[in-house]
């Protein structure tokens, strides 16, 4: 009997010793892994899901520009007037009474400029948001081609992009458009058309221009001065990443239209899925 009690004390120390690596093993990868970069496999078991063709040209992620022309399904459901909402604006001005966006882009738009607010920087400006064709045209004809796109070919008919600027003075000079430049992804929001990147995205530098992507996509492409078109051409050739944000982990997938049918959604994970406007899919898994 002593020697049997003997024996299983010896067994129970040795699990707990391999618990314990264990764990520390995990720790010391997620702490590796914070903010970086890292191929993932996307796990085996789960819900397999039918994806229906509206799914691939509607969502957060969708690539418009002069080469990809947006889709109907394309503007957001929730597009609405901002003049006398004062929950959609925050501590914002409006240039005019006409100005509409996502209402769900827009209460972020007011977390972002209220955090801003709590550090002296008060004086936004929204001066554009959704625009439909006929809005795009009168502009294209009025700006041309270096800073406007012609109608069905801007972002801006999404309801996911929208021009800040500031009351102060122009937002490259403006204490308004520094804080957004370094601030605005970790609130879901990227400077869309930066100095450097004119030759890919086509369009002189704005920075008063702003888009939507959400989280943790706006914070991948700020740490890796990446714009949309090369991040979702990151995604493309890696097919799933890992990041993690503030300690929680997010896992991004990418399924070419050839891959489409294997999409499947572990269990018990909150997701979202957008379309990127190229016939591929992007499942953003939520921790």
């Amino acid at each position: 009997m002593k020697k049997r009690g003997f024996t299983a004390v010896i067994i129970i120390l040795l699990l707990i010793i391999a618990v314990f690596k264990l764990t520390e093993q995990r720790s010391g990868s997620a702490e590796s892994a914070d903010g970086l970069i890292q191929e993932i496999a996307l796990r085996n078991s789960g819900q397999s899901l039918q994806v229906a063709e509206d799914q691939l040209y509607s969502g957060d992620l969708l690539l418009v520009n002069g080469d990809y022309p947006m889709r109907p399904q394309g503007t957001q459901a929730d597009v609405t007037e901002l003049f006398g909402h004062s929950e959609l604006t925050g501590p914002a001005s409006l240039l005019d009474r006409e100005i509409r966006l996502s209402r769900g882009v827009a209460l972020k738009f007011v977390v972002m400029v209220d955090a801003a607010a709590n550090g002296g920087v008060e004086h936004f400006l929204v001066s554009s948001g959704y625009r439909d064709e006929l809005e795009q045209s009168r502009l294209y004809k009025e700006k041309g081609s270096d800073y406007a796109l012609p109608p069905g070919y801007s972002e801006h008919h999404l309801g996911l992009a929208l021009d800040i600027g500031s009351t102060e003075g122009p937002m490259a000079e403006a204490k308004e458009g520094e804080w957004l430049e370094k601030n605005a992804a970790r609130y879901g929001f990227v400077l869309r058309y930066p100095a450097d990147k004119t030759g890919i995205t086509g369009i002189s530098f704005e920075p008063w221009h702003f888009r939507y992507v959400g989280l943790p996509h706006s914070l991948l492409m700020k740490k890796n001065n990446l714009v949309l078109e090369e991040y979702l051409t990151l995604l493309e050739e890696k097919e799933a990443i890992t990041t993690t944000v503030n300690g929680r982990e997010y896992e991004v997938c990418y399924y070419a239209p050839d891959r489409l049918s294997e999409l499947k959604i572990p269990k018990g994970r909150d997701y979202a899925l957008s379309g990127d406007n190229r016939g591929g899919l992007i499942l953003t898994l939520y921790p």
